[in-house]
């Protein structure tokens, strides 16, 4: 049987799961590779941390991300399996080969090609998300498997969201602090964020493995988040000189600060990809204007007041709260 620190061991049993291998293990939750003693199929268990199981919040979080997972149903989506009788709280999942992309941008750029490829794959992943009114939320390159052939699967949704889910709220803000060098701009401003917030984070992470550099950086989360809100991304032609224009008005797309300027859906993110030659270029001052601070002092402004109004709007909640009891 598991220990009681949760550290499953190689041969220990969950009900009818093996344990055959650890797989991955974060503040939240442990995932293993195991299989099913009913029909002998492989599978991965995500087991959540003690003390994720006394967290309200973190539990009601675990157990959204297994009742979104059990509705997909395309090739590059995790999907979740249902089991109806369970000892404690863990997640079934399909097994997949691969490997995360964190692991291949360690390892270097990526030619533009297999890039390019890699972020079409994940672009169709999440037209199917949206059509089917889910929202990511989250995604890294962490949250990305790739296989030999570059086929991806999209992982890791207990912070996505869908038509009946709860807004982001202060209380769960700090969560995202993780991911920050890919939330979107209206996520770090606490605005409602749809289907073009992944947009973005895809942005980012097609900028990653064609330059091998993030489009904006800072010696902190909050440093990340500032430049994102005040200032335009590094001109992709600066960390890659090679880039093609087309490519990088691509970029420029996804990227966009404003969500009603970005790209609508991913699917029209795609199309470009696969279409570049008939990418229109676009005059964009920021090619030029984005090593000048004075050119973004409002926004400078903008986002320490936001920062100000944080800790308001928290005391305020919290003056509120016991009448609500």
């Amino acid at each position: 049987m598991a220990s009681p620190s949760n550290m499953l061991e190689v041969g220990d049993q969950i009900d009818s799961y093996r344990i055959d291998a650890p797989v991955s293990r974060t503040r939240i939750a442990a995932v293993y590779r195991a299989t099913d003693l009913r029909d002998g199929r492989t599978v991965a268990l995500k087991i959540p941390d003690p003390d994720m199981e006394t967290d309200p919040f973190l539990l009601e979080r675990f157990r959204r991300a297994a009742e979104i997972g059990e509705k997909f149903g395309h090739h590059g989506v995790m999907r979740v399996l249902t089991e109806t009788e369970r000892s404690r709280v863990y997640m079934v999942m399909e097994w997949c080969n691969g490997r995360p992309l964190r692991q291949i941008l360690n390892e270097g750029k990526v030619a533009p090609e297999r890039a390019i490829r890699i972020a079409i794959g994940v672009l169709e992943a999440l037209q199917y998300l949206h059509d089917n009114g889910v929202v990511h939320r989250a995604l890294t390159p962490e949250n990305i498997l790739v296989d030999e052939n570059d086929k991806i699967k999209l992982i890791d949704f207990e912070l996505a969201s869908d038509v009946t889910s709860r807004r982001l709220t202060f209380t769960n803000l700090a969560d995202e602090l993780g991911t920050a060098d890919y939330i979107a701009p209206e996520q770090v401003a606490g605005k409602h964020s749809d289907g073009r917030s992944d947009i973005y984070a895809m942005g980012v992470i097609l900028y990653e493995m064609l330059t091998g550099k993030l489009p904006f950086t800072g010696s902190s989360p909050a440093d990340a988040m500032k430049s994102r809100l005040q200032s335009p991304p590094i001109p992709p032609s600066v960390a890659l000189p090679s880039i093609s224009l087309h490519l990088q008005e691509v970029l420029y797309r996804a990227l966009e600060r404003d969500p009603k300027k970005r790209y609508a859906n991913a699917h029209e993110f795609a199309h470009d990809l696969q279409h570049l030659d008939q990418v229109g270029i676009e005059v964009r001052p920021e090619l030029h204007s984005w090593r000048n601070p004075k050119a973004h002092l409002p926004r400078t402004i903008l986002f320490y007041l936001l920062l100000l109004l944080i800790p308001v709007a928290i005391l305020i909640a919290m003056a509120f709260l016991p009448h609500n009891k």
